[in-house]
């Protein structure tokens, strides 16, 4: 006999659109959302995780390995995200705890942000700016403020997945970039639509003009971008990250600017998050930083809701989870 919906409760832990919200409590839902801005505590979190049966979870949420084996009860884990990196996944999925996602939703306001930024960092927007403020628009110098152009420049993607395709396509219109890209397989739309080309590591490295980060963060990602890989970059090439500060070593990558290994960088994710007002990054001339704000469109922040409450509504209609990380989970539920 199936449960009556008010028999489950579900804990929304950030204020998110209400579209999602609203959807579950139609459906019958239990929701409690926690009605503050600033996040719980992990032990907040935990005690919180302990009274209900799924949890609606934000990226920045902690829900590793302490918070799963202290609830381990839970029937499903919903992100309000693309990226999972925050979760425990193999516990949850040994565990038998399903975790839903939001692929796809902010592929286009990512993409705006890179997009974006690569031409800010091009151009010195953010500097030139701040040098109005600083009431440094005096007169016209010639040889001042230079940025560089960008048609017919390559660039280079890293992890080309939906986003890296939007940026690709942005690119190719606008500027006729060259796109390469460095991916676990290959990407058959991106070369039959961009005509792009898959190449190893060190050759995006070396080739490209703009290199953006499009990757999950992984063991094999983590701060693969490191005084090495800023080594082998063109003294030329602007950096830009939209994914995750932890793919990038902060350090090598102030280092690498100091030193004019490379041009330009441009990041809305910092390792750590959030970034010290007094980083040196942020009075850089060729650097522009946002506050990971890739999916803070309308439009992204509603379909992030939506699908986070149509992963679970799917769940105990159907059994079915629309965008599930880990089907293995589904063996091992108890």
């Amino acid at each position: 006999m199936k449960r009556k919906f008010d028999e489950i409760k579900i804990l929304v832990t950030r204020k998110i659109p209400v579209l999602g919200v609203e959807m579950l409590r139609k459906e019958g839902f239990s929701v409690t959302a926690w009605p503050h801005e600033w996040p719980m505590t992990d032990q907040e979190l935990i005690a919180e995780g302990k009274k209900h049966n799924v949890i609606l979870c934000v990226s920045a949420d902690n829900i590793g390995t302490d918070f799963i084996n202290a609830c381990s009860h839970l029937e499903m884990i919903s992100q309000f995200a693309v990226g999972y990196d925050n979760i425990d996944v193999p516990l949850a999925t040994k565990l038998g705890i399903p975790i839903g996602y939001a692929p796809g939703a902010m592929n286009e306001a990512t993409a705006d942000i890179a997009f974006g930024l690569m031409i800010a960092v091009a151009r010195k927007f953010f500097y030139m700016h701040k040098g109005i403020l600083r009431g440094e628009w005096t007169y016209f110098k010639p040889n001042a403020n230079l940025g560089i152009e960008l048609n017919n420049k390559t660039l280079g993607i890293f992890g080309l997945g939906r986003i890296g395709l939007a940026m690709a396509r942005r690119c190719k219109g606008a500027y006729n970039m060259n796109i390469i890209y460095c991916n676990r397989k290959g990407n058959p739309d991106a070369e039959k639509l961009y005509g792009a080309k898959q190449v190893s590591f060190d050759e995006l490295l070396q080739q490209s003009d703009v290199i953006s980060v499009h990757s999950v963060m992984s063991k094999e990602t983590k701060e693969i971008f490191d005084k090495e890989a800023f080594n082998k970059m063109k003294p030329t090439s602007i950096f830009i990250n939209t994914a995750r500060g932890g793919i990038h070593n902060e350090m090598d990558l102030i280092d690498a600017l100091n030193n004019g290994t490379i041009w330009g960088a441009g990041l809305d994710v910092t390792n750590p998050e959030p970034m010290k007002k007094d980083n040196p990054l942020l009075e850089m001339e060729n650097v522009c930083i946002l506050p990971h704000i890739g999916s803070a469109t309308i439009e992204a922040r509603n379909e992030m809701s939506r699908m986070a409450a149509e992963n679970i509504i799917q769940f105990y209609k159907n059994n079915f989870i629309p965008n599930l990380v880990n089907p293995e989970s589904l063996k091992n539920r108890k």
